[in-house]
């Protein structure tokens, strides 16, 4: 079995330019918890989570400067001052843009499963050989794919 066998199709993507605003929207407007960042041309530039806009949108606690034995405080943030603050901030400041893992949909479902099992990631996008995102796996679809084969040996034990 391939990764193109049980790989997403329809996959929702971003540009480095969306706001992290139009982000939040489109992760809950589909019930996803990560795209893929691609450019123009949909060629893969970065990959964003639920968990990294959680880490950017995290009020800080307050900070104290030292500086020429001069010192202040600066008062901690709420959430209402970092929503005001950060909405429109570009996709492209906050995505994963390094060391991003992909797959083939040529590659084999063991492959699949060891990347997203050694790496711990929840999903992976799939790319032609042109480096343009045509999929995306994630954990759960590879659970549904395990699944599938246990109870299809259950039924017919000759498989």
């Amino acid at each position: 079995m391939q990764v193109r066998d049980f790989m997403i199709y329809n996959v929702y993507t971003v540009t480095p330019s969306t706001t992290v605003k139009e982000l939040i929207s489109l992760l809950e407007t589909h019930r996803v918890g990560g795209v893929p960042v691609v450019d123009e041309k949909g060629n893969l530039v970065g990959i964003v989570s639920d968990g990294d806009v959680v880490r950017f949108l995290s009020p800080h606690k307050e900070k104290i400067y030292l500086a020429y034995y001069i010192s202040y405080v600066e008062e901690a943030e709420g959430i209402e001052d970092v929503l005001r603050e950060k909405m429109n901030t570009p996709v492209e400041q906050i995505m994963v843009k390094k060391h991003i893992k992909t797959l083939l949909p040529d590659e084999d479902f063991e492959s699949a499963l060891r990347l997203i099992s050694k790496h711990h990631f929840k999903k992976l996008p799939v790319v032609n050989g042109a480096g343009r995102v045509i999929g995306i796996i994630s954990r759960g679809d590879i659970i549904h794919n395990l699944s599938k084969k246990i109870f299809e040996k259950e039924k017919n034990p000759s498989l």
